[in-house]
């Protein structure tokens, strides 16, 4: 038995408030994390609509239902979600989706458009963003990991000459369970690699969007 691959045309989602153009002040390129879909993540962030931002929510390549076998088989209603990826094929995931999100990515900027560009990433989309981020394909000024930390497979060489040029913020909620103290050890351990100091904001809460955080991003008074 010989396991292949092959490539061929595919067809993925996005969700987009609103068209951008060359009055457009800011883009923010928001990515969700694992078991989410990005036509409910997008909503998380209509105060940057508001602000006529435009919000480009892309999603998941593999998406899949959130209950067991058992639960589907009683006919209750079934939750679909999404992932970037897995340990299976992991590698062929990453390069899937960076062809992907670039994609959108240059759907979405139109040549004359002068305003900034934020790519946050939540979750497991932090590790997503940070990948598109480095792989050095598109230009942004912020990088926002939300709940989330660099991956540790980065080329830390290529990824510190990217992102020094760059705005970086990571932002967690104090009681988020999967941000343990273990978790943050990790975290330090790769950002010495990378030889960044991002900033970091804090906030009262857990593993979930917060909109006063957001706002304070919105008007850039992170300090």
């Amino acid at each position: 038995m010989k396991l292949q691959s092959i490539e061929f045309p595919f067809q993925a989602r996005y969700v987009q408030s609103a068209a951008v153009s060359a009055a457009t002040p800011e883009v923010w390129f928001v990515l969700h994390g694992y078991g989410q879909l990005a036509t409910y993540f997008h909503k998380k962030f209509n105060a940057l609509t508001e602000r006529n931002c435009v919000v480009v929510a892309p999603e998941g390549l593999s998406r899949f239902y959130l209950e067991d076998v058992q639960h589907r088989a009683s006919g209750q209603p079934s939750r679909v979600g999404a992932s970037w990826m897995t340990r299976e094929e992991r590698l062929t995931d990453i390069q899937n989706y960076l062809t992907y999100l670039t994609a959108v990515y240059r759907a979405v900027i139109p040549s004359d458009f002068a305003g900034k560009i934020s790519v946050l990433g939540f979750s497991q989309g932090a590790a997503t963003a940070a990948r598109w981020a480095v792989n050095n394909q598109i230009p942004f000024h912020r990088l926002i990991l939300w709940a989330g930390i660099f991956p540790d497979d980065l080329n830390f060489e290529a990824a510190h000459a990217v992102l020094a040029r760059k705005q970086t913020i990571m932002v967690r909620g104090t009681s988020d369970p999967l941000i343990t103290p273990e978790r943050l050890a990790q975290s330090q351990k790769i950002l010495d690699q990378l030889k960044i100091q991002p900033t970091e904001l804090l906030f009262d809460g857990g593993h979930e969007i917060n909109a006063p955080v957001l706002q304070k991003l919105m008007a850039n008074t992170i300090h």
